[in-house]
């Protein structure tokens, strides 16, 4: 099979010949990888247009590019930026080699007339160069994702706070209803450009969950951002019935993925299993959603052991792999500190024991 036909037979709940395979990273920790395999290259995958060389080379099944407010992390090498939204963002650097930016500035924080802000326009065709390049070269072989997370949610509290958001989501109706509807001008423009374009997923994605519970309520949920992402979903799928709609959110979001299923999403990333547990995701919505993650980067990335990493893959793999329906990955950016080994050890375990018929894990 090619990477491709892998990627959406197993999204179309049958099984490929293996289990899809892909990994995101932070820049250094990407990096570190590509010395690992000799190859000396600034590029790097996350939240860039056009990609980096890392996943061709890890054998990923499908290449990301990325467009939106998420490509304002890592962005710019200043001490302190601003985005094209008025963001600003500044670099903390930790001893054990991580360098994360972080939010310093919420430009629209006293906003009261949501009449009073412009949103940057994503018509150019320059925005979506990279994604242009990636169908054009790799288009055939591999899936390719427009990546357009920090959808709406998260960019409403990047740009106004999220103390103000969650006091605006209960106590300013009127004001976050016409706020989030213009908020929706850029994701429903970036979509359509890259349904149009031909890329077989639309990667959208906003953080509602904490680790155990999520940061608002299901009916708050329902009332703002289900309606807004029905009406996306039913648009792009309109634009081209064959296209899939991945979504991610952080934590656990259990109470919500009904809702999800119901508007027609097909994959749920990250499942981060410390949140929800993988298994118990593919019992109750394995017939309608493909899980996309579901390995362990809290604890066992990071400090476990080889054998605890490749214990990891075979549990998900046999739990959460049978008919389709898993794209396995860590649930979320490989950070520095995790060992180079732990690292091939995901990719060797998925690669060896990620066959169908899966065997005897």
């Amino acid at each position: 099979m090619t990477h491709k036909e892998r990627l959406l037979t197993a999204i179309n709940h049958e099984e490929p010949d293996r289990v899809p395979i892909c990994a995101w990273y932070t820049p250094e920790a990407e990096k570190r990888v590509l010395r690992h395999l000799g190859v000396e290259s600034e590029e790097t995958e996350t939240y860039k247009a056009a990609g980096g060389p890392l996943p061709i080379l890890m054998d990923h099944d499908f290449l990301i590019s990325w467009v939106g407010p998420c490509t304002g992390y890592y962005a710019n090498p200043a001490e302190e930026y601003t985005d094209e939204w008025g963001i600003g963002w500044k670099w903390f650097r930790y001893s054990a080699g991580a360098s994360y930016t972080e939010m310093v500035k919420h430009p629209l924080a006293d906003l009261v007339d949501a009449a009073d802000f412009s949103v940057p326009d994503f018509s150019g065709a320059d925005r979506y160069a990279g994604a242009c390049r990636l169908i054009a070269n790799y288009g055939k072989e591999y899936g390719i994702m427009g990546g357009l997370a920090c959808t709406l949610f998260e960019l409403s509290w990047y740009l106004r706070g999220m103390e103000q958001v969650l006091v605006d989501l209960v106590d300013n109706k009127d004001f976050m209803n016409a706020y989030l509807d213009k908020l929706m001008r850029w994701i429903d423009e970036a979509g359509n450009r890259m349904v149009g374009l031909g890329v077989d997923i639309v990667w959208i994605g906003d953080d509602f969950g904490t680790q155990d519970r999520m940061l608002i309520s299901p009916q708050l949920f329902r009332e703002f951002f289900k309606p807004r992402y029905a009406q996306l979903f039913q648009k792009w799928k309109t634009l081209n019935p064959q296209v899939k709609i991945a979504f991610h959110s952080d934590g656990n979001i259990y109470p919500i993925i009904p809702d999800l299923v119901e508007i027609g999403l097909d994959i749920l990333n990250p499942v981060q299993p410390k949140s929800m547990d993988p298994a118990r995701l593919k019992r109750d919505f394995g017939e309608h959603l493909t899980f996309w993650g579901t390995i362990d980067i809290q604890e066992v990335m990071p400090f476990g052991t080889t054998e605890d990493v490749a214990n990891e893959v075979k549990l998900r793999l046999r739990t959460v792999g049978k008919n389709g329906g898993l794209i396995i990955s860590p649930a979320h950016n490989i950070q520095p500190d995790v060992p180079l080994e732990n690292i091939l050890t995901f990719y060797e375990t998925a690669k060896t024991f990620g066959r169908y018929p899966l065997g005897d894990l």
